[in-house]
C-alpha cells in the first residue's frame, strides 16, 4: 500500500485535505486543548510547537500512512485530523485515529470525518479490515465510532494508569463487508 497520494475527500459539512506546515499553528491550539491532551495523548507526552510543525509540515511525504486535515468546508478552518496508519498487508488492515478540536465538537463533524476517511480505506484503497482502540472514558468518541459501523472486538482492561486511576482500552473495528452493506442501505 503506498499512501502517497493524498486525496481530498468532501462531505456537506468537512473537507479532508493534505496537511499543509502552515496547518502547525492552528493544530498546536487543538492539540493543546485539554480534552485533546485528555483523551488522545499519553500521561507525559512533550508537545511542542517545533515538533508539530516538523510533524505536520512532513505528513504529506508520508508513504506509510495518511494523515489528512478535517476542515470546516464553509470556512475552511482546521478542525481535527484523521490518520489511516499502521498498514499490515498480509491482513489488509490500517488503524484509524482521529482528534476533533473545541470548534468542531457538537457539529456531527467528526462522525462525517470518520465515515469519509474509512469509507476511502475500503472503496479506494482495498483494505479488508480498519481498526481502532479507545479509552473506555471516551464515551463522544465510542459514540461516534458505533455511529461509524465500527463494532467492539474486546477490552484491553486496566491498560494504563491515568489520573491515579486504571482505565480500559475499547477495541473496535470494521470490516470491508459490514461498510458495503451499511453504504448500501444509506443510499
Amino acid at each position: 500500500m503506498n499512501f502517497s497520494v493524498q486525496p481530498t475527500l468532501t462531505g456537506e459539512k468537512t473537507v479532508l485535505r493534505p496537511f499543509r506546515a502552515a496547518d502547525a499553528e492552528v493544530m498546536w491550539e487543538i492539540v493543546t486543548d485539554p480534552e485533546v491532551l485528555h483523551f488522545a495523548f499519553d500521561p507525559g507526552t512533550e508537545l511542542t510547537q517545533e515538533r508539530l510543525r516538523s510533524w505536520y509540515g512532513s505528513r504529506s511525504e508520508q508513504s506509510d500512512r495518511l494523515d489528512l486535515a478535517v476542515t470546516d468546508r464553509a470556512t475552511g478552518e482546521v478542525l481535527g485530523e484523521v490518520v489511516l496508519c499502521g498498514w499490515d498487508p498480509a491482513a489488509r488492515c490500517c488503524t484509524f485515529r482521529t482528534l476533533i478540536g473545541p470548534r468542531g465538537r457538537g457539529r456531527g463533524i467528526g462522525t462525517e470525518a470518520a465515515r469519509l476517511i474509512v469509507g476511502h480505506g475500503f472503496e479506494q484503497l482495498g483494505l479488508h479490515r480498519i481498526q481502532l482502540g479507545a479509552y473506555g472514558f471516551n464515551h463522544r468518541a465510542l459514540h461516534v465510532y458505533k455511529k461509524v459501523g465500527f463494532v467492539v472486538e474486546g477490552v484491553r482492561r486496566d491498560v494504563q494508569l491515568r489520573d491515579g486511576e486504571w482505565v480500559d482500552e475499547i477495541l473496535m473495528a470494521i470490516l470491508d463487508h459490514e461498510w458495503a452493506a451499511l453504504s448500501s442501505t444509506a443510499r
